[in-house]
């Protein structure tokens, strides 16, 4: 058995060398906004995992959630199925009983931004809560501690904002903020992987952290994401609710290990009832695979590597395109050290030009563009109609919403492909 796996690994590898793609051809080639960035190792790990039906959460998945959890310097990690799952996970928790007047109810508020990707704000209201949105900065496109601290009313009990485009907001300041006024702090750093904030990596900073590991992001598992915390009593809780809701710890086919397992009373059920079959949450099931799990681990071995590259990808670009008329480039944090999503572009308003046309100018040259997600999330079909507040006008997340775009950084773009992405900005927006 060996040497088979053996002779299929070869053959991986040879397959693997058969898909290089061919020579970058400018406005014939497409020059991706996004992308995973996949090795030999990394089909080799799938391919292995896959050869031993590892098609449930195992021995990989708590490696990963292991190592990650170091990367990021907390206590415990665990492995979802998508980065929107993780969300979804780490708001459900604060809304648990166990945190007893903690807790978080129907009716109580969440200081979120309004320009950003919806699943930071879906879970709010998910679990009937009200957001509470507030404006972001241009150029930072991150919103500030004083925004937020100036939003926070009554029935204010958390703060949930995202990392933008992998730009750290100013998130010391905001975790002392919410200890200061006795709320809890969820960082989604979805986008950020591997950026620091004061030396300090984001995704360590708040109650809770979460994580995509989505192709488009700084690691792939295909689909993937991860909820992090250094509280062991929040990451017990979020155990239950991505496992059914249940109330037992011991991992899938293992019997007994607390010695318990049919030595308790819970709730009204009979003395000994099946500990594996306890329910304490009202869960749901988004665990991920071993598959994933494999892939991830190959992946995190390159992070460090990714993060460089995003960020040579990014200087390049922003040298490239200083002082072109009528664009506003994007500026990092302050005391931060971005691992860069993408690169963000606003037209001024007193540009000769729209954003449209520029957009347009660059996909006829297959230069890929996406907007800044949702822009004003308060304009959307789905979110006008629903309770929430808006604590300031959102004079700029409307701005970003007409004018805001952005290109590509990740590490699969070569200097050739940024190259023609400069010269094509640089032609549209200095012709006469």
């Amino acid at each position: 058995m060996g040497e088979t796996k053996d002779r299929i690994a070869e053959l991986v590898r040879e397959y693997h060398q058969e898909q290089t793609p061919g020579p970058f051809v400018p406005g014939v080639s497409p020059v991706q906004v996004s992308g995973a960035v996949l090795s030999a190792e990394d089909r080799l790990a799938l391919v292995s995992a896959a050869l031993d039906l590892r098609i449930a959460a195992g021995t990989s998945s708590r490696r990963f959630e292991r190592d990650f959890a170091r990367f990021i310097g907390v206590r415990k990690a665990h492995l979802t199925n998508s980065g929107s799952s993780a969300n979804l996970l780490a708001l459900s928790a604060l809304t648990s009983p166990q945190l007893e007047e903690q807790r978080l109810r129907p009716g109580d508020e969440v200081v979120t931004v309004a320009a950003g990707f919806p699943t930071t704000v879906s879970p709010i209201l998910q679990n009937g809560l009200v957001p509470v949105f507030v404006d972001v900065e241009l150029g930072t496109y991150n919103t500030t501690p004083e925004r937020i601290a100036a939003a926070i009313g009554p029935r204010t009990r958390a703060i949930m904002i995202a990392h933008s485009l992998g730009n750290p907001f100013q998130a010391a300041e905001v975790a002392q903020l919410a200890e200061d006024r006795g709320l809890f702090f969820i960082e989604d750093n979805c986008d950020g992987v591997d950026s620091t904030y004061r030396g300090r990596r984001t995704g360590s900073f708040g109650d809770l952290s979460t994580t995509s590991f989505y192709p488009a992001h700084h690691i792939a598992m295909g689909e993937g994401g991860c909820v992090l915390t250094g509280n062991l009593a929040l990451a017990r809780i979020v155990e239950s609710f991505r496992d059914w809701g249940r109330d037992c710890w011991c991992e899938p086919g293992e019997d007994n290990r607390c010695m318990k397992r049919f030595d308790q009373q819970m709730g009204k059920l009979p003395h000994g009832y099946d500990h594996k079959y306890v329910f304490s949450h009202v869960g749901y099931n988004l665990k991920a695979t071993d598959l994933q799990a494999a892939l991830g681990l190959s992946q995190l071995a390159r992070i460090e590597e990714f993060g460089a590259a995003r960020r040579r990808n990014w200087r390049r670009l922003r040298e490239g395109l200083e002082g072109l008329p009528g664009l506003l480039l994007p500026e990092a944090t302050p005391d931060s050290d971005p691992s860069w999503f993408g690169f963000l572009i606003t037209v001024s308003p007193d540009a000769p030009y729209s954003r449209a046309a520029l957009v347009d100018f660059l996909e006829s040259r297959r230069i890929h563009t996406r907007r800044f997600f949702a822009g004003n999330l308060t304009r959307h079909p789905a979110y006008s109609a629903r309770p929430h507040r808006i604590a300031e006008p959102l004079v700029n997340s409307d701005l970003i919403t007409d004018r805001t775009f952005w290109i590509g950084v990740y590490p699969g773009l070569t200097e050739e492909m940024l190259d023609f992405v400069i010269a094509s900005v640089r032609e549209f927006t200095t012709r006469g």
